[in-house]
């Protein structure tokens, strides 16, 4: 096996356009948007804001704003290659056309491991939520469901294995799903906002920095994760109306409207306790109504919760198969994980794959710090798309564009620079798992190299 070809082979930037796939074109620009928001808007700003107010006081909203930008400068780079290539498989498949497929293997690879772990994370959560929302009703769990629940996570189980059937059925079925629980999780995230105006108090906002200027960057470091999320519109590109223009609209305008969302949740909540009461605080919304007492629209906040939770899992459900289709019809995985429903226009053995192991992670893995492994594993795929960039601007410059990142290769390159700073920011043991996952990626794919190979030869 010749290395030195294995390392240089990579698509022709020609057919980034040409490949059809039978898949039905159901997302127009605003679609996208509310796919992107649907994957974005969940967790992170139920889970993450607290942790980070703790930190960086007040000034949260300026680590929200800097965290966004940060991710504006990746989302430049995506909108730039959704311009180009229009073939599904986001992050990976621009990767392939720009790089190489080694590299795009490892990008793939790396996706898989984030959107596996996210998803799974997030049900976990959603289950959490769940239970105490019944807890709150008094509606006491029947003993056969309790009996299981002590030995395995079965909310969280039950809900993957909901959000699976609703993906099998096609896009055009998640995409009704989605957006009627986005209008939901929209609307519960406004009400917050609107009802907490009342319980402003602008002591809470003094003082403003408390940590000085590095709890700003460090509190950025735990909110950009929040905003994680916006390649699910880059994956859907053959499911895209008018991709090269749709794209670039859906991931920046989700990305944009998720972090004005955010920005206005924590100036609320800064406003209504002290920042930190928030320290160890995993709810901050509820507690921040529980302790201004403002108890009456606890269910509806909770009920909120819950469906951003569950469009980020529906969407994580939604991406896995595309990536994992878009190698398969590479030659990089075996054929049958690229073959589509002829009646529901989906790539089901990949979605059900992805189901398994998501529920499997969800049911028996408690929440904790393997979490990190996403963030590693999504830093380390926009590292490969900014370069990517650069590349393509070098080697194919008369490649229509209908949308350009601007200050090449300025900007790119700086977005590599920080998502490598924040890789060093995480824990030794996530860089040292991470490793194991890529060396292990690479064995699986030089091992299908030879068996392709010999079948061939024979």
């Amino acid at each position: 096996m010749d290395l030195k070809k294995i390392l240089l082979v990579k698509k022709d930037i020609k057919d980034c356009t040409t490949c059809d796939s039978g898949l039905s074109q159901t997302f127009g620009s605003i679609g996208l948007i509310i796919l992107g928001v649907g994957a974005i808007l969940g967790a992170g700003i139920f889970v993450v804001t607290g942790l980070a107010a703790a930190v960086a006081g007040p000034s949260i909203i300026f680590s929200f704003s800097a965290a966004a930008f940060v991710c504006v400068m990746v989302a430049l780079c995506f909108a730039e290659m959704a311009s180009i290539i229009t073939v599904t498989g986001g992050s990976y498949t621009y990767t392939q056309f720009s790089l190489g497929e080694i590299w795009a293997w490892i990008v793939g690879w790396s996706v898989v491991l984030q959107i596996i772990i996210t998803g799974a994370t997030v049900a976990i959560g959603w289950s959490s939520y769940f239970t105490g929302l019944m807890v709150s009703l008094n509606i006491n769990f029947p003993n056969l469901i309790s009996q299981y629940t002590t030995m395995i996570n079965l909310p969280a189980l039950i809900i993957v294995a909901l959000l699976t059937g609703v993906v099998l059925m096609g896009a055009r079925s998640s995409k009704r799903v989605n957006n009627v629980i986005v209008i939901i999780k929209l609307a519960v995230v406004i009400i917050f906002v609107l009802m907490g105006i009342k319980y402003v108090n602008t002591a809470n906002y003094i003082p403003f920095m408390p940590n000085g200027i590095n709890s700003v960057f460090q509190g950025a470091a735990m909110v950009f994760f929040a905003y994680l999320g916006f390649e699910a519109v880059a994956t859907s590109s053959e499911e895209a109306i008018n991709p090269q223009k749709s794209i670039p609209k859906g991931i920046i305008g989700s990305l944009v409207l998720c972090a004005v969302l955010y920005i206005l949740v924590v100036i609320i909540m800064t406003g209504m306790v002290k920042y930190s009461e928030y320290s160890g605080v995993a709810a901050p919304v509820q507690y921040a109504l529980n302790a201004v007492g403002a108890n009456w629209i606890m269910t509806i906040v909770t009920i909120g919760i819950m469906a951003g939770l569950t469009t980020v899992i529906l969407v994580n459900l939604y991406i896995i198969p595309r990536v994992i289709y878009s190698m398969s019809r590479d030659g990089l995985l075996p054929s049958k994980l690229s073959h589509i429903n002829t009646k529901y226009k989906v790539p089901i053995i990949p979605i059900i794959i992805s189901g398994v192991l998501i529920g499997i992670i969800a049911s028996f893995v408690p929440l904790g710090s393997v979490f990190e492994l996403a963030n590693i594993a999504a830093l380390t795929a926009f590292i490969f798309v900014a370069i990517g960039i650069i590349n393509l601007r070098r080697t194919c410059p008369d490649v229509p564009r209908k949308f350009k990142c601007p200050l090449v290769p300025v900007l790119p390159l700086i977005t590599i620079v920080i998502c490598l700073v924040l890789i060093l920011e995480l824990k030794l043991s996530t860089i040292l798992y991470f490793s194991i996952w890529t060396v292990l990626g690479l064995t699986i794919y030089f091992g299908y190299k030879c068996y392709k190979l010999k079948k061939v030869t024979d």
